[in-house]
């Protein structure tokens, strides 16, 4: 097997053990500790070394990582990679339980993020994310992670038959259409509390020490490498876990140079950022400055650090669609395969500049990794990324950069296994500048 599939492989494991942002960011810190990272903590006082790696997790769903470079921060500043861990789903509300005609119990769900809603009907589903459990502190209870890790409900689709405009497209509605189905039920069932009980028993804990729950639907169908040369990846959650993967792996096979390398996963990107943990929060910002600190700088460095610092904003972009054409730019059409997309936008929804777009070709081109154009048309609105978002935080020169997809925010999206190898050289030629 070639490095490329062995690195898509690597990437399908990766997402099969991040059913949530939890989760996803539990690995990476894993990954980062067998790499010889070291936690610290916000709540500490930091002492930080010349070449030494560290990382911070905040709300167990979002880290930082970072490596203190070799000269002198205020001179050669930071070298930046930004992610997301979570993506598009189905979030379970309190007092979730519903009973149908004494036979049927599903679960009440609200959408997270903007999924593509048919792409989950008829789906092996299972449940995912954090529960939080009572401690002898009120103001610091304990948090645990819960996955079930088996098909435990399904969204079935109307049969056609009682739905004969199935095929020319009708409203599905979040509240009613998308619930999921749990069980076949008899008279003597207790729906009060069949959750908590799920769950405690999945985690052998006590029903009465569960507080609260964070957990949200997951596909349990495997990932896969398709295509008659097995050149895509087929798996949910490619955005943004793809540049999460890439973007880890970039950071921890690069070598230390002057510069600081950090790589940060915010969460909540899907749905604007705007939590403690998103991008549109001050935590990049405050680690970034606490490590200026902390190297014995002044306020007056953290500025000049910043200055000569640059943010690659890794999320993944639109692949031309063999069947709908007319729905990309005349001129701008990348493919699946043909190397890492730069994103540009008039209206600054991504935060791509010409000098910017010229440092991100300039690295890839030296490294021969072939690099795309994507731009929106002109009569259509796309979505926007961390880059902008992160620019109301900081000011530091960043680039909007992605690998072209397939069927993005659908259950199952299609990506490339060459564009993954070559985001993650890449980055790693990055880091190691």
């Amino acid at each position: 097997m070639n490095k490329e599939k062995e690195f898509a492989k690597s990437l399908m494991n990766f997402i099969e053990d991040s059913p949530s942002s939890f989760h996803a960011t539990k690995k990476v810190e894993e990954i980062l500790c067998e790499r010889g990272f070291k936690e610290i903590k916000l709540e500490e006082t930091w002492s930080l070394e010349r070449e030494g790696k560290y990382y911070i997790v905040k709300n167990k769903s979002a880290i930082i990582a970072f490596v203190i470079g070799k000269g002198e921060i205020q001179e050669d500043g930071f070298k930046l990679i930004g992610a997301h861990t979570d993506a598009p789903t189905f979030r379970i509300k309190p007092n979730p339980e519903m009973i149908v005609e004494d036979k049927y119990l599903k679960l009440n769900t609200e959408v997270y993020g903007g999924p593509i809603l048919n792409t989950w009907f008829d789906r092996p589903l299972s449940l995912a994310g954090r529960v939080t459990i009572k401690t002898g502190n009120p103001l610091k209870p304990e948090e645990l992670l819960v996955d079930m890790k088996k098909p435990l409900m399904i969204i079935p689709n109307l049969a056609i038959h009682m739905n004969r405009k199935v095929n020319e497209g009708i409203k599905i509605n979040p509240q009613t259409d998308t619930l999921p189905l749990v069980s076949i039920i008899d008279g003597k069932f207790e729906k009060d509390g069949f959750l908590l009980r799920l769950i405690a028993e999945e985690l052998d804990i006590k029903i009465e020490n569960i507080l609260d729950f964070e957990l949200f639907l997951y596909s349990r169908e495997k990932g896969s490498l398709v295509g008659f040369n097995e050149e895509f990846i087929s798996i949910g959650r490619l955005d943004d876990l793809a540049m999460v993967h890439a973007g880890l792996y970039g950071f921890v096979d690069s070598q230390v140079s002057k510069g600081t390398n950090v790589l940060v996963c915010f969460d909540n990107e899907e749905v604007g950022s705007t939590t403690k943990q998103g991008a549109a929060s001050p935590m990049l910002r405050t680690v970034l400055e606490r490590i200026t600190i902390a190297l014995g700088k002044d306020k007056e460095d953290y500025y000049r650090a910043l200055s000569q610092s640059f943010l690659i904003s890794a999320d993944m972009a639109h692949a031309l669609h063999p069947n709908y054409t007319d729905k990309q730019d005349p001129t701008n059409r990348p493919v699946i395969n043909g190397g890492v997309a730069i994103k540009t936008s008039a209206n600054q929804s991504y935060t791509t500049d010409s000098l910017s777009s010229a440092i991100y070709e300039g690295i890839c081109k030296s490294i021969r990794v072939p690099v795309q154009k994507f731009v929106n048309r002109s009569d259509e609105r796309g979505g926007s990324t961390i880059g902008p978002i992160s620019s109301t935080q900081l000011d530091i020169p960043s680039v909007d950069i992605g690998n072209p997809i397939l069927a993005m925010h659908s259950i199952r999206e299609l990506g490339g296994v060459l564009d993954h190898h070559y985001a993650y050289r890449s980055f790693k030629e990055f880091y190691s500048l």
